[in-house]
């Protein structure tokens, strides 16, 4: 019975793809048109309930700093990110070339430094309890132990009490909200080294089992001792320069323990893998991404517009359709600045950083969303929630399971407010209903029907299968 040929993909002609992107920019432009003119029309109301900023890249425009991340992390790089990054990679490199045996730890120590200087003594004093609480409850094995101990000190974070002595210790409100962050994602990377070597330690465990029947018992015993000891400040060690690596240590992108560990230990770590012109044109993407995301608040005050219902309402339906293409537009040119000048810096140091986020306006589909905007997270949410809770690979009924607990998590680390249900709740609805929807139309009547009277171009397909 001869093998069925696999459906081939058609390309559409030139002149049709021509159409297709002059109506998708037209309409993209013409809608971001009637923003910025709505933004003029009601430019002095939108400042009373919410004050624009002086602009300072667009003359005669006011700016919108009402999008709570893109201005503090902003102002964070004015104030002192931008020279810290800038001096992680001049003693990354200096390292590299004259210590490169002690690269990783110079790294560390200028993580703990830069640290203590952004988040003072006491909060490098509680990153330091989250990582040795974590470690002590990893050296059990236990996996839910691990990530009961790590749900457990997420949760302090929603305390009160605890938020209001923390923000006693800081001038300013932007210094707390900068421990927030840096606890936040340093118990993403606590689960992932915890997991990590819970996973590893099963199978040394094993293999010295296995050597202590060949030996003593006393001799076993004191060696045990003495190895444990040594053992535990080795990973406390490898803990802190995973966590406190300067580049992603306050906002990501998430690099899983694994590819941290492997890659910083290869012998052309440290040594820098990429060339100046890379380096430099990578640098003037970064600055182009930045001068984009700026001219649209700028031109277009939507986060000031999207928080007043009044506005919501009397919008056009251009302008409103508008307002929902330049939010995410904005979104998504702010994450590329985010995670671009990181990714940089890890790149410079001879590690390959997780994929900078995919455009949404070519996104159609939630799976897809999440698989290629956020690429550090969705690999963290596959292989420690999605992959041992079953995946796609032990029912139904585990699959759902898993994915449920993947977005639930998501929403309790982001703070689990009612908004952020309903969001988890439409994407994991979203995700199922895609699933279903492709199991349902990869069945043998439908894949045939779709591959047959109504493909784009039926008998050019066939022919083309025909002659494989």
């Amino acid at each position: 019975m001869p093998a069925k040929p696999e459906p081939s993909l058609v390309v559409l002609p030139r002149w049709e793809m021509t159409l297709y992107w002059a109506l998708s920019l037209g309409s993209h432009l013409y809608s971001f048109y009637e923003v910025h003119s709505f933004s003029k029309e009601h430019e002095r109301g939108l400042d009373r309930e919410f004050p624009l900023d002086r602009g300072f890249l667009i003359w005669g425009l006011k700016r919108d700093a009402a999008d709570f991340e893109w201005s503090f992390w902003s102002d964070w790089a004015k104030k002192s990110l931008l020279c810290s990054l800038m001096g992680h990679a001049a003693v990354s490199r200096l390292a590299s070339v004259y210590l490169p045996q002690w690269h990783l730890a110079i790294l560390t120590v200028y993580g703990v430094l830069a640290a203590c200087n952004l988040l003072g003594l006491r909060g490098v004093a509680v990153l330091m309890l989250q990582l040795s609480v974590s470690l002590a409850v990893a050296q059990l094995h236990s996996p839910a132990l691990c990530w009961g101990s790590s749900l457990l000190l997420l949760s302090t974070l929603h305390i009160s009490s605890l938020q209001d002595i923390q923000r006693d210790w800081y001038e300013s409100e932007d210094q707390y909200y900068l421990l927030l962050f840096s606890v936040a994602v340093c118990g993403l990377r606590c689960i992932s080294f915890s997991l990590e070597f819970c996973w590893s330690a099963s199978g040394q465990q094993q293999q010295q089992q296995q050597q202590q029947s060949q030996c003593c018992p006393l001799q076993v015993g004191g060696a045990q001792q003495a190895r444990r000891s040594s053992s535990f400040l080795s990973q406390l060690y490898r803990l802190c320069a995973y966590c406190f690596y300067h580049p992603v240590f306050f906002n990501g992108p998430i690099i899983i323990y694994r590819d941290f560990s492997q890659q910083m230990h290869k012998p052309c770590a440290g040594v820098c893998g990429v060339s100046a012109w890379c380096v430099l044109k990578s640098a003037a993407r970064v600055c182009v991404w930045w001068c984009v995301a700026e001219a649209l608040i700028h031109c277009m005050h939507m986060h000031s517009i999207q928080s007043n219902e009044t506005y919501l309402e009397i919008l056009p339906p251009w302008a409103l359709g508008g307002l929902a293409l330049a939010l995410v537009q904005f979104f998504y040119v702010k994450y590329l600045v985010l995670f671009g000048v990181p990714s940089l810096l890890v790149r410079m140091d001879g590690l390959e950083p997780p994929a900078l986020p995919r455009c949404v306006s070519i996104m159609y589909s939630f799976t897809g969303m999440w698989r290629h905007f956020d690429v550090g997270l969705y690999r963290w949410l596959i292989r420690y929630i999605y992959v041992p809770l079953g995946g796609s690979r032990h029912g139904l009924f585990r699959k759902v399971l898993s994915t449920a607990l993947a977005f639930g998590f998501v929403c309790f680390w982001h703070g689990g407010h009612d908004y952020l249900q309903q969001w988890a709740l439409l994407n994991w609805a979203g995700v199922l209903l895609e699933n279903a929807l492709s199991t349902l139309l990869t069945s043998a009547p439908l894949s045939t029907l779709l591959g047959g009277p109504i493909s784009p171009s039926p008998c050019w397909a066939s022919s083309t299968a025909s002659l494989r």
